[in-house]
């Protein structure tokens, strides 16, 4: 599937987890995650577009839920969530002040930039790399690695487990002078050519091409 991607995204730079370049951007953790998977496969996607639940308590309620919060934040309070539907694009990028584990329920693509590679609250969409994820596999995505909502590889959508602590992602209690700030331990820039999120208050700070994954 890895050299159907890159033949088809040949104005994108594709690359394995398992590759040397994945090291700036995360790990690959050596977990069973076939109970969370399954568990995954129960739940209905939306008829389009993506959806994301900051907390799933079928989840976090199985028996490997416990271990993947240990091994994600060492006993901290922790959530695990669900991004799941149908998406193609990049569209935007996030970045919260702690890792971010995800788990392939379905295979996936994550398009990841470094927070370093910001110049200011501006990010140059030419720095993205895409990274292929076959289902099952599990990966901590580094604080300092810019990242979004999932592409999918197959025309039935994409699936995948988020854990991060407790909290992330909800509504601010008070508006913040940081104008990346966008939720709770999240902020936010998007492509510059993203409307609907500019209206929600998002950032336009990417600029260059809003890359969409060919499948």
């Amino acid at each position: 599937m890895l050299n159907k991607l890159k033949g088809l995204n040949p104005n994108m730079k594709f690359y394995n987890i398992h590759s040397e370049e994945f090291k700036k951007y995360g790990r690959v953790l050596d977990i069973d995650t076939s109970e969370i998977v399954s568990e995954c496969e129960k739940t209905e996607r939306p008829e389009s577009g993506s959806q994301y639940m900051m907390s799933v308590p079928e989840l976090e309620n199985l028996n490997c839920s416990e271990k993947i919060k240990e091994l994600a934040f060492g006993g901290c309070k922790a959530q695990i969530g669900l991004c799941h539907g149908y998406n193609s694009m990049m569209n935007a990028l996030e970045f919260h002040k702690s890792s971010e584990i995800n788990v392939a329920a379905t295979p996936l693509v994550l398009l990841l930039g470094l927070e370093y590679e910001m110049s200011g609250n501006e990010y140059a969409a030419e720095n993205i790399k895409a990274f292929y994820l076959e289902k099952g596999d599990a990966v901590e995505v580094y604080g300092t690695s810019l990242h979004f909502c999932p592409c999918q590889t197959e025309d039935g959508g994409f699936s995948c487990v988020v854990v991060l602590p407790e909290g992330t992602n909800d509504v601010l209690d008070k508006a913040s002078d940081d104008k990346l700030l966008f939720r709770k331990n999240k902020w936010l820039i998007c492509h510059e050519d993203n409307r609907a999120l500019i209206d929600r208050g998002a950032y336009p700070g990417i600029h260059g091409e809003n890359y969409k994954v060919e499948y």
